[in-house]
C-alpha cells in the first residue's frame, strides 16, 4: 500500500472516512429502495412476491456499476470519498465486483458487518473488513480547482 496516501503524513484523505461511509451506505439504501420500488411497478407487482431477491439483485447490480464506473457508488460521490485499490487506482470492474461481493456477505452475515464496522473506526486507513482483505481504501477525493 506505498502507493496510497500514507495516514501518518497525509490524513486529510482519512479523515470522517468512517462517517462519511455511513452516510454514504444510507443515501445508497435510499436509492436501491427507490430502483426497487419502481422495478415492482414496471413488473405490474408481480416484484414484491419476489421483493428479498428482487433488492437484493438491484443493489449488487447498482454496486458493481457504480464502482466500476467511477470507484464510487452516488452515496459515496455525495459525500466526497471514492475507492482506491493498493496502487491508489481507481477501481475496475473486477475489482469492484469483488468488492460487492465481499459487502455482500459481509452484510449477510452480522458477525462480519460489525468486525468491518470496528475495523473502519480503529484502522489509520478506515478500512473495512473487505477491504482489508483486497488491498483497497476509501480516501476522500482531492479538490477540483
Amino acid at each position: 500500500m506505498t502507493d496510497l496516501p500514507h495516514p501518518d503524513h497525509q490524513p486529510e484523505f482519512y479523515e470522517t472516512v468512517a462517517m462519511k461511509r455511513l452516510f454514504a451506505w444510507l443515501l445508497d439504501s435510499c436509492i436501491i429502495l427507490a430502483l426497487s420500488l419502481l422495478a415492482v411497478l414496471m413488473t405490474a407487482f408481480v416484484g414484491l412476491f419476489v421483493w428479498p431477491l428482487l433488492y437484493l439483485a438491484i443493489g449488487f447490480v447498482y454496486r458493481v456499476a457504480t464502482i466500476a464506473s467511477g470507484s464510487a457508488t452516488w452515496g459515496m460521490h455525495f459525500v466526497g470519498i471514492e475507492l482506491r485499490d493498493a496502487y491508489g487506482a481507481r477501481l475496475d470492474g473486477g475489482l469492484a465486483l469483488a468488492h460487492t461481493a465481499g459487502y455482500t456477505v459481509s452484510m449477510a452475515l452480522p458477525v462480519l458487518q460489525v468486525i468491518s464496522v470496528i475495523m473502519m473506526l480503529t484502522s489509520a486507513r478506515a478500512q473495512g473488513l473487505t477491504d482489508a482483505m483486497l488491498g483497497t481504501v476509501a480516501i476522500n477525493r482531492r479538490a477540483v480547482a
